[in-house]
């Protein structure tokens, strides 16, 4: 039986660096820059599909474990290293627009806390506002707050078993992909995505798998993917990444049944540029030309 060089080379590293946080050893992380991304969007929604932008930022940060918000004044000692992503997601349907935005939080110590500690996600279109909160509590469950403007949905508080976030996977995949749950899993799907399929808010089986990428949609080398499947919900994605620190995300494949015709169609999400940058500081007229840099629309 043949066993191809990447799977030979994802074993091995796998045997000597599985527990290796590429984030808790690498300057990279601590430049005092924020990794900004930006990519082509083609999205499922209404029977087709709508182009779009995502960006998406990379930043480590102190984190109070207790409030559960960025440590500012450092007077409180329950704080730990995290890497926060987050994602902005903008696409027209027609006449009017969808605005997608979701933030990650994830400790870098992922001994002490090996899930993330915050999810807050929201979506914006003309008809109204919808709001998704994760929270881990006790280290046993998450508190889950939703916000929606839909009768059926309205205002709930609710608590639910904790399980692994798939909102998580992109943080934790920069630290190292080899700490990514591979096999059948309990997984709670993204947030903007319960929202848009107003789905139950609870985790649902799936069958996760890291191999080799061998498409073509995306050019490179070296590259690896993480596909997740949920049987249940007819949707699967593939995250496309470099396999080599700090494991650049080049872009990722989400299929789902369309709304309305139920037909599946695929989410593309493509990388066109990345820099990093101390962006909080760059807030005056003078660093607009960093947007055009990045090709922001």
């Amino acid at each position: 039986m043949k066993i191809s060089i990447s799977i030979i080379s994802l074993f091995v590293f796998g045997t000597i660096w599985a527990q290796k946080n590429n984030v808790a050893v690498d300057n990279y992380w601590s430049q005092g820059k924020a990794e900004v991304n930006v990519y082509e969007v083609s999205q499922n929604r209404y029977q087709e599909n709508h182009s779009g932008q995502l960006v998406s930022v990379f930043v480590t940060e102190d984190f109070l474990t207790d409030k559960q918000v960025k440590n500012e004044r450092y007077i409180n000692e329950n704080s730990t290293w995290i890497l926060k992503n987050i994602q902005l997601k903008k696409f027209t349907t027609g006449v009017y627009d969808y605005s997608l935005f979701n933030s990650v939080f994830t400790p870098i110590n992922r001994n002490k806390f090996p899930k993330s500690l915050k999810v807050s996600a929201s979506s914006q279109e003309w008809c109204g506002t919808m709001y998704t909160q994760f929270n881990l509590i006790l280290d046993t469950d998450y508190k889950v707050e939703h916000r929606s403007y839909f009768e059926s949905e309205g205002d709930r508080v609710t608590r639910i078993k904790k399980s692994y976030l798939e909102d998580e996977v992109f943080t934790v995949l920069r630290m190292n992909p080899l700490l990514l749950p591979v096999g059948t899993v309990q997984l709670i799907p993204p947030a903007n995505y319960i929202q848009l399929k107003h789905l139950q808010i609870k985790s649902y089986k799936a069958i996760t798998s890291l191999i080799p990428y061998d498409k073509k949609e995306i050019s490179g080398s070296n590259l690896m993917q993480y596909k997740i499947v949920y049987p249940e919900l007819n949707r699967s994605i593939r995250i496309v990444f470099e396999n080599k620190a700090p494991y650049k995300i080049m872009g990722w494949f989400e299929k789902f049944p369309s709304s309305f015709d139920g037909k599946s169609r695929t989410t593309s999400i493509i990388l066109k540029t990345q820099k990093m940058l101390p962006y909080w500081r760059q807030n005056s007229l003078k660093d607009k030309y960093l947007r055009e840099e990045l090709g922001l629309h």
